[in-house]
Parts: structure tokens; C-alpha cells; sequence
């Protein structure tokens, strides 16, 4: 297994672990992809993949129908998404993705928790060098055609990094750019997408001592009880 699958494994017991956080956060994906391409996920190919990600969360479709008719509203702010780069204690970067109705707001929240915990917040392109933007998608095994090692010699052409299998299905790895041609590949051929998302990836790893992992802890978590963050990616060694 390669790199992708590591920090798979790291992150999934991390990864949204409230359900209202969770379902929050979809609710702003829907407002942002209606926004972007109209209520009709038959030719949305954003909000389709939203929807997929908002059934494998489990999110009720009532929520769902309700957050894509409130998007229609003209008097529904929309979201804006912006990436937010410093570094935590003992020298780990730190890439923040928010989407917020209050820029200023978000601002202020996510230098003060690293102000808080003796982090620095950077410029714009500070560390986000130091991880790969990537794509990843969840597919149902069931649905495939050939086999899997049929199926990773077709993704060559689309760039895909890794290919494996886990306990919910068989996840695709591949730089970020690759998106619109893997998800319109995978819908042309019947095979159904459960989930998708993006990752930042990092390309090298920091190893800690147990008291100074848990400084870094102490402003992952701080940021990440924010409600107008989405992820929080770090160069941490888990």
C-alpha cells in the first residue's frame, strides 16, 4: 500500500467525527454547488457528487432536498472557500480550508486559535507547497465490470496514483486536476460513485515526541471545532 492509503488509515478515525458537523458541512457544499451550477444534479456534476457524499453520510434526503431548495433563494449567502497556511508548534505546517458567509469572521477565529497555541499563521502559499492536492473516490466493487487489476490499468490514463481496496468499497487516488475526467469516466461506464472528496496530502512527515504531538493536538482541535472549517491537514507523523 502506498502513501495515500497511510494517511487514509491516520485520518479516519479523525475525520468528522460530530454528525452535525458533518451534515453542516454538506449543507454549505449544496449552497456553494447549486450556486455554481443550478439546482438539477442531472447536469450538475457538483452537486451530484455532493448528494453522493451527503447518502454515505447518512444524511436524511428531507435535509438534503431542503439545503438544495434553500440554495435556490436568491437571499441565501453563499459560501466562500478559502485556504488559510502556518505552522504549529516544532515546526509542522498547517493548511486550513474553510467555507464561509463572513470572511472577516473566519479570519479572526483562525488566528487566534494559532495565536492561542503558539502557532504562526503564514501568507498565502507559505506551506501549501508541501502537500499534493488530490481527488479520491469510493466506488462500489459490485458494480465493476472487469477486475481490479483490469480496472487500475484503465485509471493509468487519468493519472491515478493508488488503487485499494478497504471494508467500504474501492477508493481511487489521483492529483486533484483529474477530477471532472474520473468522476465523467466512472458515471459513463455504470460504475457507482458512493462518496468523493479532495485531500491535501503531505509529502513529508515530521516525527514527534509524545508531549510536543500533543501541542500540535492541542491547535488541530482548536481549529477544527470551528464551524466554518472544513479540514485541517498537517505534516504531523501519526
Amino acid at each position: 500500500m502506498g502513501r495515500a492509503f497511510e494517511f487514509r488509515k491516520a485520518r479516519k478515525m479523525k475525520r468528522w467525527s460530530a454528525m452535525a458537523k458533518t451534515f453542516t458541512r454538506i449543507g454549505k457544499d449544496i449552497v456553494m454547488a447549486v450556486k455554481d451550477g443550478g439546482p438539477n444534479p442531472e447536469t450538475n456534476s457538483r452537486l451530484r457528487a455532493v448528494i453522493q457524499n451527503a447518502k454515505a453520510a447518512n444524511m436524511p434526503k428531507d435535509n438534503v432536498a431542503r439545503a438544495i431548495k434553500k440554495a435556490t433563494d436568491k437571499d441565501t449567502a453563499n459560501y466562500k472557500e478559502t485556504l488559510f497556511e502556518g505552522y504549529a508548534p516544532h515546526g509542522i505546517a498547517v493548511v486550513v480550508e474553510t467555507a464561509t458567509d463572513n470572511n472577516n469572521r473566519t479570519v479572526a477565529n483562525v488566528r487566534a486559535a494559532f495565536n492561542k497555541c503558539d502557532g504562526n499563521l503564514g501568507t498565502s502559499g507559505s506551506v501549501v507547497f508541501m502537500f499534493d492536492h488530490v481527488c479520491n473516490f469510493r466506488i462500489n466493487e459490485t458494480t465493476l465490470t472487469m477486475d481490479l487489476e483490469e480496472f487500475e490499468l484503465e485509471m493509468i490514463e487519468f493519472e491515478v496514483e493508488e488503487v485499494f481496496k478497504d471494508d467500504d468499497g474501492i477508493l481511487i487516488y489521483a492529483p486533484f486536476e483529474q477530477n471532472g475526467s474520473i468522476q465523467k469516466y466512472l458515471e459513463d461506464n455504470n460504475i457507482e460513485i458512493l462518496s468523493s472528496e479532495f485531500e491535501r496530502i503531505p509529502t513529508t512527515t515530521t516525527k514527534l515526541t509524545e508531549q510536543q504531538q500533543a501541542d500540535v493536538d492541542k491547535l488541530l482541535e482548536k481549529l477544527e471545532e470551528d464551524d466554518d472549517v472544513n479540514n485541517v491537514y498537517h505534516s504531523m507523523e501519526i
